[in-house]
């Protein structure tokens, strides 16, 4: 009888360990998400106190996922050979540490430099988690934990804005902007203390060693493409803005040929080449550039529109913005519940998505500079719905042909992929936008044009993705 009663408090407790490990994971996510987007309704109050160019404001942003972008891969094969539990601990704790330096920056280079320090501790940091999932909950209760993940990740993705005006209105014991930054402590807290107590333990597989000179060509590439695009405009678009740009594909082919010789050699390699030798990742690896560019830059530029055109504060631009923080929630729920629709799902939600921006582009030219909140309510919760949509659906149609020996390295290299479309998005589509606001005549008009033009861009993008979209599998495949 005693063993009886015990039995169930045993499993219980086992239970419970396991949810309570799957909430650090989602805690460590969600500081990355956030930080990824939390700084965008911020930066007009961040450039007020602090001063530097616009070009400052896009780094601020752009630094951060090029340098998670750049650092993905690296941190996921670091957990490979370390342990996933110790790895995602480290990058936790590194972050938090970041993200005080950041509330105590006192200009644009600190901060920019503090950003670009949370950018490596994300990369450790977040790479992690999938695998840590796959652990938690093997087989078909890995339906479950997505089931939870998946909707969080859609709600995170666009809740920062909202949660930096809130922070900013709050302004708790005086902190103002730098509280978006500090909200990390509590967070990280609660990570690291469940992280420790219920997630799995491994020692890892050190064989094959670290692919330092892969890492650094990588992250050379990426920066050769992504430096110009922001800083092009401030130096009037010499010609080496462009020389770079062209030596950012040369670097880039020269990694691809490192990866392979290193495969070849028996050495373990950042990216299994292979993976592109798929058409369900190949082309989903497009379809993510795409997405993230045109749904980055659209959301920076209605932030820049709201408050530096128009005269908004960070509350009230939070305000104007949650109707798509509503429709990102709703949107990924759906996407969650409805894993059988397959590509289905993403073509809904790209024509969701797109019909929202357009709408918005429409209330823009119809209303112009004295358009307010109210009539763009209704298009953000339609465009809000289709991304949320796409979110959970997304990666399991992408890597759902992977062999299981290719996971790891396709998961950090789509990964790292979505980081740099989500700092091309902000570099090339905020550039696009301070081109038409910067020159002579009224910020408000300045602003609303330049809005409508990044809209029209990102609707385009959209439409490239949802072609693309034909190229993926109908369905996801459980091989993995």
């Amino acid at each position: 009888m005693t063993a009886t009663l015990e039995a169930p408090a045993e499993t219980k407790t086992v239970v419970d360990r396991r949810w309570l490990g799957l909430f650090a994971i989602l805690t460590a996510t969600l500081m990355n998400l956030l930080d990824g987007s939390i700084v965008n309704v911020a930066l007009p109050v961040i450039r007020q106190d602090l001063g530097g160019s616009y070009a400052a404001m896009q780094w601020t942003v752009a630094g951060y996922t090029l340098v998670m972008a750049a650092g993905l891969m690296t941190g996921g094969r670091l957990g490979d050979m370390f342990g996933r539990r110790r790895m995602l601990l480290l990058g936790a704790a590194g972050f938090v540490v970041a993200s005080i330096l950041c509330g105590a920056a006192f200009s644009p280079e600190t901060l920019i430099a503090a950003r670009l320090l949370q950018g490596v501790f994300a990369a450790l940091m977040v790479p992690q988690c999938f695998g840590l999932i796959r652990d938690l909950f093997p087989g078909e209760d890995q339906a479950k934990a997505w089931g939870v993940f998946g909707p969080s990740i859609g709600l995170a993705t666009i809740l920062g804005p909202i949660v930096a005006g809130l922070l900013i209105k709050l302004d708790a014991f005086g902190t103002d902007w730098r509280g978006i930054f500090l909200i990390n402590i509590p967070l990280g807290a609660f990570a690291l203390i469940a992280g420790r107590i219920a997630l799995p333990r491994s020692t890892g597989d050190r064989t094959g060693g670290l692919d330092v000179a892969g890492m650094l060509i990588a992250a050379t590439g990426m920066t050769l493409l992504v430096y110009p695009l922001v800083q092009g405009r401030e130096h009037g678009w010499p010609a080496w803005i462009f020389a770079m740009l062209a030596a950012s594909v040369l670097v880039l082919a020269v990694f691809a040929v490192h990866q392979i010789r290193r495969g070849r050699s028996g050495r373990k390699p950042l990216v299994e080449l292979s993976v592109f030798g798929r058409r369900s990742y190949s082309s989903g690896v497009v379809f993510v550039i795409a997405f993230f560019i045109s749904i980055m830059g659209f959301m920076i530029a209605v932030g820049f529109l709201l408050q530096l055109a128009l005269g908004y504060t960070p509350i009230g631009a939070s305000v104007a913005m949650a109707p798509w923080a509503l429709g990102a929630f709703v949107g990924s729920a759906a996407g969650a519940m409805n894993p059988n629709l397959g590509r289905k799902v993403l073509h809904l939600g790209l024509a969701l998505m797109a019909l929202g921006m357009a709408g918005v582009y429409a209330i823009l030219k119809t209303r112009g500079v004295e358009v307010s909140a109210w009539p763009l309510a209704l298009p953000f919760l339609v465009g809000g719905t289709g991304m949320g949509m796409i979110f959970v659906p997304m990666f399991d149609i992408i890597m759902g042909e992977i062999a299981d020996h290719e996971v790891g390295s396709a998961a950090g290299a789509l990964e790292s992929v979505q980081q740099l479309a989500a700092a091309l998005g902000v570099a090339a589509l905020g550039t696009v936008f301070f081109n038409r606001f910067l020159v002579p005549g009224s910020p408000s008009v300045n602003g609303l044009h330049a809005a409508e033009q990044v809209t029209l861009w990102a609707i385009g993008l959209a439409a490239a993705a949802f072609a693309i979209g034909f190229l993926l599998p109908k369905k996801a495949r459980a091989s993995h």
